[in-house]
């Protein structure tokens, strides 16, 4: 363990909001061992869903279905998605979030070998495609808790100076893995050999659940002591009494409408951008762009963004401290502009254009990432809850965009044939109109300025620039 700032711990029955007592939060050295852990399970999370995209064809035919219901074996990670991701919460909420990663462990394994049983030969289509289908829904729950849960452990495990950049480290595995997933599928011999393959990375990944600790003994700050059922949050947001479970007070009307802002405008960013990611090749195809240069352009986005991240975390934690949501006020609309600009980009013969945009796109909108997660979770003070919310929004407008996007294509008559040009009217136009929610968007870190002031009262010299002088009247005031 490092850094320690006072040897009392509070008494178990004074309530938080009345604390005067010597504080003590700490740090330990193994938060990063569980980082290393749920990376790499978020990470292998990602793979199941576009497995089958690269050899759709080849696993049509060695399992004598259609394409059509290989496709479903990615489509039903996003249906699975939604329900399992408002689980979570409530599984850490009772059980820990140790025994939620476990949960999702559990699944890797059983999904991996489940789905491995359909190569026996013996098998009918039908039921080879049962068990396909069926293991591919249980590789989908580890991606929803694997995907939630980065929040929650940043906050459990990680100072205010850290917080940013473990979120960000945790979820931009997801698309990592994603993009290693298309890699990688495609190197086997065939589809079986291929399912035998996505079977070993996810049983050896599951190992890494033993990294993972549910919280320390004792907590790096304020806000990762307190305890705020997602039942409670729920109760807040449907405009109900929260009950005495919310110790850590309750949401303002104000960050209850910047929350759902927050919501709406991070789903249909994202939603676009895994939207992108699969129907790529069905953008550029049409207009002379091979399948490479279509691949191509996706990695550019993906790795652009992933160095973007990178840098632009640890500023927010240490630099920019207070500035999340106007970080969101201000890439958002580029991201719309740019967006929008591929309705007139994408045509023959633009290649440098489009990889300078998927760059770009993937700067501000993978930057955009923890930055919306963090602030989701500095306005609901529920972190694991806020992510739940925040990720379903982002399967619901993927499956909006997906279909929508797909009855818009072109027909085989159209100059060029199947071109997606009312495809990406629709892409940009919605994005646009949804984005404009960010110019309402006051975004205050209401858990941050809490957490500093504890700090501060502990005595924390490496603690962050001390709070503004409104949000101390503020919070004083509600204490007394």
């Amino acid at each position: 363990m490092s850094r320690s700032q006072s040897p009392t711990h509070p008494p178990a029955d004074v309530p938080p909001h009345q604390e005067n007592y010597p504080h003590e939060y700490k740090l330990y050295k193994r938060r990063f061992a569980g980082l290393l852990g749920m990376s790499l399970l978020n990470l292998v999370g990602g793979m199941a869903m576009p497995w089958f995209g690269p050899i759709a064809t080849s696993t049509s035919q060695v399992f004598h279905t259609s394409l059509n219901r290989v496709n479903w074996l990615g489509n039903i990670t996003a249906c699975t998605y939604i329900p399992a991701a408002a689980l979570v919460p409530w599984t850490v909420s009772r059980y820990g979030l140790r025994r939620a990663c476990d949960i999702g462990a559990i699944c890797f394994v059983l999904g991996a070998w489940v789905r491995y049983a359909a190569n026996a030969n013996s098998l009918s289509p039908n039921s080879a495609y049962a068990l396909l289908i069926v293991g591919q829904f249980l590789s989908s729950i580890p991606q929803a808790v694997f995907q939630v849960l980065p929040t929650k452990y940043s906050e459990s495990w990680f100072d205010a100076r850290w917080r940013t950049t473990a979120t960000m480290i945790m979820s931009i595995m997801n698309p990592v893995g994603s993009a290693l997933a298309q890699v990688i599928s495609p190197i086997s011999s065939g589809p079986k050999e291929s399912i035998l393959v996505l079977g070993i990375i996810q049983t050896a990944a599951s190992l890494f659940v033993f990294l993972i600790g549910s919280r320390p003994p004792t907590p790096p700050t304020y806000s990762a002591a307190q305890e705020r059922p997602h039942r409670a949050l729920l109760n807040e947001l449907a405009g109900l009494p929260a009950g005495d479970e919310s110790q850590y007070g309750r949401m303002s009307v104000r960050e209850k409408l910047d929350f759902w802002f927050v919501v709406l405008v991070f789903g249909v960013q994202a939603g676009a951008v895994n939207t992108f990611g699969i129907l790529t090749s069905q953008y550029f195809s049409p207009q002379g762009y091979s399948q490479n240069t279509s691949g191509f352009m996706g990695a550019t986005l993906l790795f652009a963004g992933i160095i973007a991240a990178a840098i632009s975390s640890p500023v927010f934690d240490r630099v920019f401290t207070r500035h999340l949501g106007l970080t969101i006020k201000i890439l958002v609309p580029i991201l719309s502009a740019l967006w929008l600009s591929l309705i007139w980009a994408i045509r023959p013969d633009n290649a440098t254009a489009l990889f300078v945009l998927s760059g770009l796109i993937g700067i501000c909108g993978i930057t955009l990432l923890p930055v919306a997660l963090e602030i989701a979770a500095e306005l609901t003070r529920a972190p694991d809850a806020s992510s739940a919310f925040l990720w379903a929004a982002c399967s619901i407008f993927q499956v909006i965009m997906v279909l929508s996007e797909s009855a818009l294509r072109a027909g085989p008559n159209a100059k060029p044939p199947l071109n997606m040009r009312n495809a990406l009217i629709f892409h940009g136009t919605i994005i646009c109109v949804v984005s404009l929610l960010t110019f309402g968007l006051k975004g205050e870190q209401t858990r941050r300025e809490r957490d500093e002031i504890e700090a501060k009262r502990g005595g924390d010299p490496t603690s962050p620039e001390p709070p503004s002088r409104t949000v101390v009247e503020e919070l004083e005031k509600s204490e007394g």
